[in-house]
């Protein structure tokens, strides 16, 4: 297969470009890139419908894949219980090499065939779970060895890639491939295909969130009150939801942890 993602820059002598100009160059292909997530949108609409269907009968999302990709995934995992309110283990990023990879790469965690599926295990999937790897090569075998033991144990499947026609893609059922071409610094796949994943991850557990009921209106009415930031956006809510003052919305919230139950408690008075 070609690896688009490998191919050479479109730009050369990156070293003797002003900072003006290197800006406007990667500003310029970054720009390609909501443009490429635009022509995949049917096959995130296939798995995004796929990925709320099992959750809805209790299964969860996981996410598998090796150095900015596992990042990725795990980031994406991670924000969804302070965002939604879901507990942490709907959605778990899992990254070759384990959580140490997060800050530090580790050598050759990504070409272990096997180790995915081992990782996994630690967390006792099952048949009504999905699976996505995240690999922007489409060929990471950490990523094609998951999913091959994730459908041979009946598990659904999805991925996110940056190439057409990969071996990742292959293997998933509900494959997303997003084709992002070369980078700006060649080969460097944090920039383009990363930026791509990330806006496809974004969409893929907003939606499926959405769809769980975890949003009302367009309110992340579930969200944890970990912070005076999120607390305050809360008692606007609050208001915004009963009529209530200020004062009274916030110790409403208060007494209740949510703005669902706040709402709720209020409107059943």
């Amino acid at each position: 297969m070609e690896i688009s993602t490998e191919k050479d820059s479109r730009y050369n002598g990156l070293e003797n470009m002003s900072a003006g100009e290197l800006l406007r160059n990667i500003n310029n292909e970054d720009k390609t890139v909501p443009l490429a997530v635009e022509k995949a949108l049917p096959q995130i609409e296939k798995l995004v419908d796929i990925v709320a269907d099992r959750m809805q009968n209790g299964g969860r999302l996981f996410y598998i894949g090796a150095g900015t990709s596992g990042r990725l995934g795990v980031v994406d995992a991670s924000e969804c219980p302070p965002t939604f309110g879901v507990p942490f283990d709907w959605v778990v990023g899992i990254i070759a090499g384990g959580d140490t990879a997060i800050r530090k790469a580790v050598e050759f965690a990504e070409d272990d065939i096997e180790q995915a599926w081992k990782d996994l295990q630690a967390f006792d999937t099952n048949d009504g779970d999905v699976v996505v790897g995240i690999a922007a090569s489409g060929t990471t075998p950490y990523v094609i060895g998951g999913l091959q033991a994730a459908n041979a144990n009946g598990l659904a499947t999805g991925c996110i890639v940056c190439n057409a026609g990969s071996p990742v893609a292959a293997e998933a059922q509900f494959p997303v491939e997003v084709v992002t071409g070369p980078e700006f610094v060649t080969g460097s796949t944090r920039m383009k295909a990363g930026t791509a994943q990330k806006l496809v991850l974004n969409m893929l557990s907003t939606s499926v969130m959405i769809k769980l009921g975890r949003v009302k209106g367009n309110k992340m009415v579930d969200m944890q009150l970990s912070n005076n930031k999120l607390v305050h956006r809360g008692t606007r809510m609050v208001m915004a939801e009963t009529g209530l003052p200020e004062a009274e919305a916030a110790e409403l919230l208060k007494q209740y942890g949510s703005v669902r139950k706040a709402v709720d408690a209020h409107s059943h008075k």
